[in-house]
Parts: structure tokens; C-alpha cells; sequence
């Protein structure tokens, strides 16, 4: 369909029309679309888990000494607070349902920023012990070289060193050559995203207009259709096409569901767009409030834990023009379309599984690799077309510093930052057959920790070496016992580094650095009490400065172990 098409159908969707009728999904089937399951959220849900034949004791005993199936679910630049269960207004069904069914975290933790996450998130370890210190790019360090090294083993590695199959379809974002693929870190299969997010519609040059972005399927590049593609759904239709296939296997399976969504930029399908035009004319600041109110009920924050005003970027809304206003709707309806979307992929694989039989020995987990990004992307925006209606092909688009200020509600801070607002993440376990539902977590958890938890439902054993290269031990811990009611008994504080921004948390204290690009300092160390100021609004370090200079002195020492280098140092080096 050509841009002039689809914007005649985008524009009668969102007016409520019926539209030419010539897409009635943008999506793209692996197989034969007549195959796919149809696309349903909460209703097929409920249904789902309602059908699952009830278990006596000795059924149970039997089916907990099984290798439970995994599926780890990773959404892309998406919110603390962007889902239903941890305070939106968008249509999370699927999750929210896991949540009720499952447990929640509210203390639980990324690294900032896609790359590093990925890579610590894989393989239990600090992203600098792992080779992606920073992004992609080799920056002349070990710890910076901008793909995941040899001296690390990743989920898949270890867990098919268990018995287990391994699939990923999504995002990968932490090597580019031939090594360093899924196929070379322990998948089976995988459909893949190699860089990060680019057009949800199209295969398009990057910003240096060099080549276009690369997809691959199995060992081979993968070229999307012209039509009936969007990447959101292509990613659940493998992920469904990947369970289809092994249905009849009796080993274990190991799924790294790894959406691009709602990642920028802001591309969705008019159905989902349709459901939110008009709901945002209300502002941030009302948003941001109610949003606020909703998770004091759900129990995700509590009274210690206050509203942080609106980010000095983001204009009064009051003060913008009836034009402006509806053009800040637009954006923010495509971003909550771009999550509703996610979530009933979401849906669809948990229905797959059931059909399979799988679903009552599966563990799901769902999180975010980190907070809301406010990221201006207009000077990237020119290598791209930038003509269409805000969600369309044609267009180009990021929400903006106000919207992710939304979307990390109560905190401060954004993506990159590692403030609570850039490193807080929402995450769900769901697993009914050995976890025990409707719980909050209010005990801190880390992507380091996801290794040994995984590792501790599988029954499986971490590495001391692997194809020849001596293994770091595991950072994390399990959170097995926290699942289980108990106290995690964590040892160390946990630390973060990102571009010069620094951070660690020891107990309820956390320390907090900013560098500052254009002084090409870093800023003060400020320590917060998480205990009864969560959003970090009261800087205590003038009044417990020993304590400041003793967290200062750990977190030098785990940097220099990790291999931190300074930014200044990185930066002179350029």
C-alpha cells in the first residue's frame, strides 16, 4: 500500500470509520495466515487458564520435579508505570492478569540502557564483565568492545548445557558479526533484530544511510514483505511458530521473547491507535496524578513515596495551543497503541500454550530493559521519511520528554540515567504450579539476579568453564526464596555505570552520581534513603557524608573489579 493508501485508511480508523478495508491487520505470518491464532487479549486469557485441568498433591509433586519451560518477556524503553498493574490507563490484559495471578516486584532493577541491559540481563553478570560497558561500539576497552565476549555464558548457553531448546525472536542489540550471533551464544533458532529499533514497518537505511537495518531468521537475512508486515506481531508470530514446531519435543524449552516495542519510533497499527486518540487531551500533569493515585491502590508504591514535580523540560500544559495538544495526544495514543499491541502478542503465546499442554509447567517473566525515554530524535529523523501521519510508515517519531515523564511515574530521571525513573523496570513472575499468586515484592531484585533464578527452577548448574574459556561466577542471586515468601539474604550492594552516570544501593541507601556531558564533570554524590523517599527528592549526603565516602570507596572497588573505565579516560581517547 502506498503512503497516500494508508493514510486515507490511518485517518478513517482514527475518525471511526471502516477505512478501505484493504488492511485489516499489518501483520506477517511466518506460515500460512490462515494458521495464526487470532489476536485476543484478556477474554482468551481467562479462558486459557480456566481450561488448564486441575492437579491432585501427587500430580503435583510429579509435575514440580519437571524442568519447567522459561519464557522471559523484554519490552523495549517502556515505563515503571506503563502497564496496567503498575498504574496505566493502556489496555494490559495479558499482563495484568499475570500479575494477579503471579508476583510482582516494585523494587526490581535494569541497567539504563538497552545494550547493557541485554548483556547483563544474558549472562548473570555486570555488562562491563561481559564486553558492552556502554552500546555496540568498540571503544578500545575490553569491557567496551560492544558485544558480549567469550568470557561469559549466556541463559540459552547455559540452559541448553541443561537439557533445554532454546529460541529467541526479537530484539538482540549485543554483537552484529558473524560470532557473536544467536546462533553462536546457545539459540537454536531465533528471529532477530540484530541493532536496535528501527522502522516497525519497513526495512529502511540507518541514519547514515549506509544499510538498511538488519533482520535475520535462522542464519539468513530476513527481507519483510511490502505489505501486511508489523514488527511487533512478526516477533509474536515466531515466537508462535518457534512453540508450534517443538510441540511435539519432550524436552524442556527456553523462549527470550524480546520486543522492540514501545521502543521509538512510534509506529502502530490504526486498530490500536483508534482506542486512545482523544484520551491524553487532558495533559501530563493530570496524567501523571492519576497514574500516581492508581498505583497507591494497586499497592505498587506506598504514602512514603511522593509524586516528583514535572520535569523541567516539559512545558506547562496549559500553555500549548489546541494544535500542539493534539499533536502530544497523537503520540502519546500511538506509544500506548505500541504497548497494547505488545500485550496481546503476549496473549497469543500463553494460548498457544495452552493448547500445547504447556502452559501449566511454563515460568513467565516480564520486564523492561529501562525506564521511559525522552530522547530527541529529530536529527536522527532526517535519514528517514518523516512526511506521514504521526504512527504511520511515513513517519518518524519519539514521545518526548514529557510523555516518558508519564511513563516513570512517581520518579525522576529517564533512560540513560541510573536516577530511579531511568534503572526502575515493572517485573511479573508468573508460574502458578510453584509459585504462590497475588503477592507484592517489595525486597530489591536485579537483571544480574535472573541467571541464578533460572538456573534454581531448572535444576540446572552454572559453568566454571565454558568451550575452553574460564566462566566469572554468577553477580546475582537467586529469588527463588523471595518468590516463596522468604527474605533474600543479598550479600553485596548493587551497582550501576552508564556513560559516567554512577550509581549503587546498599540496603535502603543509594548513591547517585550525574556526569555532566557539557562541563565534562561529574556532579556531586547524593544519597537518598529508598526507605521513605523512593523517588529520591531529599539529597542526604551533607548529612551522613561518612557514610557517602564509604559507599563511594565500595563502588570504586567494584568498579576497578568489573572494569569500569572513567568516562573522562573513554572520552580522551576518542
Amino acid at each position: 500500500m502506498d503512503k497516500h493508501s494508508w493514510r486515507r485508511f490511518f485517518l478513517n480508523r482514527i475518525k471511526g470509520n471502516s477505512g478501505t478495508g484493504e488492511m485489516a491487520t499489518l501483520s506477517f505470518a511466518p506460515k500460512d495466515r490462515k494458521s495464526r491464532i487470532p489476536a485476543k487479549a484478556f477474554p482468551v486469557f481467562t479462558f486459557c487458564l480456566l481450561s488448564v485441568p486441575a492437579l491432585s498433591p501427587s500430580a503435583y509433586c510429579q509435575k514440580a520435579e519437571q524442568q519447567p519451560n522459561i519464557i522471559l518477556i523484554l519490552a523495549d524503553d517502556m515505563g515503571y508505570s506503563d502497564i496496567g498493574c503498575y498504574g496505566s490507563e493502556i489496555q494490559t490484559p495479558n499482563l495484568d492478569k499475570l500479575a494477579q495471578q503471579g508476583i510482582r516486584f516494585t523494587q526490581f532493577y535494569n541497567a539504563s540502557v538497552c545494550c547493557p541491559t541485554r548483556s547483563s540481563l544474558l549472562t548473570g553478570l555486570y555488562q562491563h564483565q561481559a564486553g558492552v560497558g556502554c552500546m555496540v561500539n568498540d571503544l578500545g576497552y575490553p569491557s567496551y568492545q560492544g558485544y558480549l565476549n567469550t568470557q561469559c555464558v549466556t541463559l540459552a548457553e547455559a540452559l541448553k548445557y541443561n537439557g533445554y531448546n532454546t529460541y529467541i525472536s526479537g530484539k538482540w542489540h549485543v554483537g552484529s558479526k558473524p560470532e557473536t550471533l544467536p546462533a553462536k551464544r546457545g539459540f537454536d533458532r531465533y528471529f532477530r533484530l540484530i541493532p536496535g529499533a528501527r522502522s516497525y514497518f519497513q526495512r529502511i537505511p540507518d541514519r547514515n544511510n549506509q544499510s538498511a537495518t538488519r533482520i535475520m531468521f535462522d542464519n539468513s537475512d530476513f527481507n519483510p514483505p511490502d505489505s501486511l508486515y508489523y514488527l511487533t506481531d512478526a516477533i509474536t508470530d515466531y515466537a508462535l511458530s518457534f512453540l508450534k514446531q517443538r510441540s511435539a519435543k519432550k524436552d524442556p524449552f527456553f523462549l527470550y521473547l524480546a520486543y522492540t516495542a514501545p521502543h521509538w519510533p512510534l509506529h502502530a497499527l490504526p486498530e490500536d491507535i483508534a482506542k486512545y486518540c482523544g484520551k491524553y487531551m487532558k495533559g501530563w500533569d493530570k496524567l501523571r496524578q492519576e497514574r500516581y493515585e492508581r498505583m497507591l491502590k494497586l499497592g505498587v508504591i506506598d504514602s512514603s513515596t511522593k509524586l516528583s514535580p514535572r520535569d523541567d523540560n516539559s512545558p506547562e500544559w496549559d500553555s500549548l495551543s489546541n494544535e500542539e495538544k493534539r499533536m502530544w495526544d497523537q503520540k502519546m495514543a500511538v506509544y500506548a497503541a505500541m504497548i497494547d499491541r505488545m500485550d496481546q502478542g503476549i496473549g497469543q503465546v500463553i494460548e498457544q500454550l495452552t493448547l500445547m499442554g504447556d502452559l501449566e509447567n511454563t515460568l513467565i517473566l516480564f520486564l523492561s530493559d529501562n525506564g521511559g525515554c525522552s530522547q530527541d530524535i529529530k536529527g536522527l529523523s532526517k535519514s528517514f521519511l518523516t512526511t506521514g501521519e504521526i504512527g504511520s510508515p511515513d513517519s518518524f517519531e519519539a514521545y518526548g520528554t514529557p510523555w516518558a515523564n508519564v511513563s516513570n511515574t512517581p520518579f525522576r530521571m529517564f533512560k540513560t540515567w541510573v536516577h530511579e525513573g531511568g534503572i526502575a523496570t515493572p517485573f511479573i513472575a508468573w508460574f502458578p504450579e510453584r509459585i504462590k499468586g497475588g503477592k507484592i515484592i517489595r525486597q530489591p531484585g536485579h537483571i544480574i539476579d535472573l541467571m541464578p533464578t533460572l538456573l534454581e527452577f531448572a535444576g540446572g548448574k552454572y559453568p566454571e568453564n565454558y568451550n575452553g574459556n574460564k566462566i566469572p561466577p554468577m553477580e546475582g542471586i537467586s529469588l527463588l526464596p523471595a518468590l516463596k515468601g522468604m527474605s533474600l539474604k543479598r550479600e553485596n550492594p548493587l551497582f550501576w555505570e552508564f556513560k559516567g552516570n554512577r550509581a549503587m544501593r546498599s540496603a535502603d541507601w543509594k548513591l547517585v552520581s550525574v556526569y555532566d556531558n557539557s562541563s565534562k564533570r561529574f556532579k556531586t554524590w547524593e544519597l537518598y534513603d529508598l526507605r521513605s523517599d523512593r523517588s529520591e527528592l531529599i539529597d542526604l549526603s551533607s548529612k551522613y557524608p561518612e557514610l557517602v565516602n564509604q559507599m563511594i570507596e565500595q563502588y570504586n572497588k567494584w568498579a576497578d573489579r568489573v572494569g569500569v573505565v572513567s568516562k573522562e579516560a573513554i572520552d580522551n581517547k576518542k
